[in-house]
């Protein structure tokens, strides 16, 4: 199944409870029978993000049935497999596997490689979240092949679920999403069942020019009329970048580059006089990023500087305002960039270019 729905209308929750309600219905399995379901995400924030955002609603159902008087629901394991996970971990994950495992492309791939792939036996629902990122790459032919190891893995195929909100043309992403099977040398696609539940996102975009004349980015001083005036319009994007982060209560500010997050932020952070932002960005680790989105939910810091860090479907709260700064590298990444202002059902995404 394909689904097709707007940034933040919830198609990753619907995608978990449909799996969390099949494993509550039911008795836990032998302890080696109980990974079921398996959570594809392309970036390893946002599997970072999932993690964290999916245990507390897990407690939240087995506490309601507790208030209903319902029988005890089995409790429900979730683990993160990807290139930061400790060795530890890893062992800890293939003698005891968990009922849910979050997990990337290529970390999917190695456990495939390895003697843990015999815990992936049991996996019934696979959902590949934010698939848009990876189709027409070769992250998503890799994906695929995969996909269809997988298949000689487990003891019947699992349920494949697609997750998007910029995905085109559909029909190309089912296919991807499904892949096939060969029978008399003819390859058969896998049925695949698009549910488009698309719907007019309200935008709020403006393109932003923070000088009159971009030939002349610099007015020339009435004071000193022989003082070189400045060829660089950066000056006067900085000042406008802080004006706009200091109008709202929590800003996101995309950058194409690390190079230009952390100038940013040097920049913003300087020109304020104290801390307004910090970057986001790959290079930056694990434990930095969590603490700098926490504190950015929190309210304790006004604006995050991210590159593609923050671009996919990571919930990060109330933010009220996405800063582009240059032009995004497409109209997709643009798109789910101001897409995490206002992150909620209805809401407007308010983003300045």
């Amino acid at each position: 199944m394909l689904i097709h729905a707007p940034t933040g209308s919830g198609k990753t929750l619907a995608a978990f409870f449909w799996a969390i309600d099949r494993l509550t219905g039911r008795p836990a399995p032998a302890r080696m029978e109980r990974c079921r379901v398996l959570y594809i995400s392309p970036l390893k924030a946002l599997a970072y993000d999932i993690d964290r955002n999916l245990k507390a609603p897990l407690l939240g159902i087995r506490h309601a049935a507790e208030r209903l008087g319902l029988p005890p629901l089995p409790a429900l394991e979730v683990s993160l497999r990807t290139g930061d996970t400790p060795t530890d971990d890893r062992r800890r994950m293939q003698r005891h596997p968990p009922d849910i495992l979050i997990t990337t492309p290529e970390s999917l791939y190695l456990l495939l490689t390895s003697a843990a792939r015999s815990a992936l036996a049991t996996v019934e629902t696979v959902i590949v979240d934010e698939v848009h990122s990876i189709a027409g790459t070769k992250r998503g032919a890799h994906l695929s092949l995969s996909l269809e190891r997988l298949e000689e893995v487990t003891g019947a195929p699992p349920q494949r679920i697609g997750l998007s909100a910029t995905q085109r043309p559909l029909e190309t992403i089912a296919r991807l999403l499904g892949g096939g099977t060969r029978s008399d040398h003819a390859w058969i696609p896998r049925p695949v069942t698009i549910v488009e539940a698309a719907a007019a996102r309200p935008l709020d975009i403006e393109i932003v020019v923070p000088v009159e004349d971009m030939n002349e980015p610099a007015p020339a001083d009435p004071l000193d009329p022989d003082r070189t005036r400045s060829t660089s319009i950066w000056p006067s994007i900085y000042p406008r970048i802080l004006d706009l982060i200091n109008a709202n209560r929590s800003t996101i500010v995309f950058a194409n580059s690390r190079r230009l997050s952390e100038r940013l932020c040097a920049e913003l952070n300087t020109l304020a006089g104290h801390e307004v932002a910090r970057a986001h960005h790959g290079s930056v680790s694990r434990e930095q990023r969590i603490r700098i989105e926490e504190m950015l939910k929190r309210g304790e810091l006004p604006a995050v500087v991210a590159t593609s860090t923050l671009e996919l479907g990571i919930d990060m709260g109330a933010v009220d305002l996405v800063i582009q700064v240059e032009a995004p590298i497409s109209v997709t990444s643009g798109l789910q960039r101001a897409g995490r202002a206002g992150h909620q059902v209805g809401a407007v995404s308010t983003a300045r270019v």
